[in-house]
């Protein structure tokens, strides 16, 4: 699908900022809702949001979770409940750990080099895989850093250009670049496949804002809701990035609901108070738009 100009800014002028979300659910039926910065930050979940989703839902909605998280979707369930993210606020979880798999399995008799934290196993449980390091494997598939307390991008310069050198070709099963731990920001495996493919490396994003999650989306809303997939213009993205979530949901022609709590909540004022000014000028620079502002999801 294409950008529809319904989502750039010029023709929606300045995006309003809402405190409450119930006025808008009432125009949608389904929602593809982010985890990450909205559902919870890593430490805890966000009561109000869990509340709001569990709001939607009894009025007749279907909440998506629709992250960036690699790995597979009973694996996130199991990280919610960790985090007190009641199974109320959501009916099914679509992950780029799930449509990584899918890529990892139409390559059977390949080895693969796992860029990542072991946490991140799980992404390869129950398939048919052959691990190798990075001097032989046949590709690899990146879930983030090793240790992404101490390390940044600039810690894999070299193991990137060796890989580059080799032409590996590079699964990223997560495009976020950073997501929030408390109050900390650590970066994730977008970075280090925006690193490789700044190399010239061969990369395919398995998230956010690329095509294939948005599809897996739209495919389980359809099988909930009866087995017809919903009109788009029912269907409202709710995130807290621009790159992925605002993006993604703009290329794919949904509606966007942008929660300004997350990611850029300090770079534009802060989390109480959001400079509006500031983020229709950075829709503008990246010529997407929401469909409104809002602090954190609140029903």
């Amino acid at each position: 699908m294409t950008k529809s100009s319904e989502h750039s800014l010029s023709q929606q002028g300045a995006v309003p900022l809402i405190d409450r979300f119930a006025p808008l659910a009432r125009a949608y039926d389904v929602l593809f809702c982010d985890v990450w910065g909205v559902v919870h930050n890593g430490v805890a979940a966000f009561a109000d949001a869990c509340a709001a989703l569990t709001r939607f839902r009894e009025a007749g909605g279907t909440a998506i979770l629709i992250t960036n998280a690699p790995r597979p979707d009973a694996a996130v369930v199991r990280i919610l409940d960790r985090l007190a993210v009641p199974r109320a606020a959501y009916d099914a979880i679509v992950s780029s750990g799930d449509v990584t798999r899918g890529i990892v399995a139409a390559r059977p008799n390949e080895s693969v080099f796992h860029l990542g934290p072991q946490r991140d196993l799980p992404i390869f449980a129950g398939l048919d895989v052959r691990f190798a390091p990075p001097e032989i494997a046949d590709y690899v598939v990146c879930s983030g850093l090793f240790d992404d307390t101490t390390e940044t991008p600039e810690s894999y310069r070299d193991m990137l250009a060796a890989m580059r050198a080799r032409s590996l070709f590079m699964v990223c099963a997560n495009p976020d670049i950073v997501v929030e731990r408390g109050e900390k920001l650590v970066y994730c495996a977008g970075a280090l496949a925006d690193a490789y493919a700044a190399l010239g490396g061969d990369v395919l994003y398995c998230g956010k804002p690329h095509v294939p999650i948005y599809e897996a989306a739209l495919g389980k809303a359809a099988s909930l809701r009866g087995g017809t997939p919903p009109p788009l213009n029912r269907v409202l993205a709710v995130g807290d990035s621009v790159r992925t979530d605002l993006a993604g949901a703009a290329s794919f022609g949904l509606d966007c609901l942008f929660v300004t709590s997350g990611l850029h909540a300090e770079q534009y004022g802060s989390r109480e108070a959001p400079d509006v000014e500031a983020l229709n000028a950075m829709f503008t620079a990246a010529n997407v738009a929401p469909k409104a502002i809002i602090r954190g999801l609140l029903w």
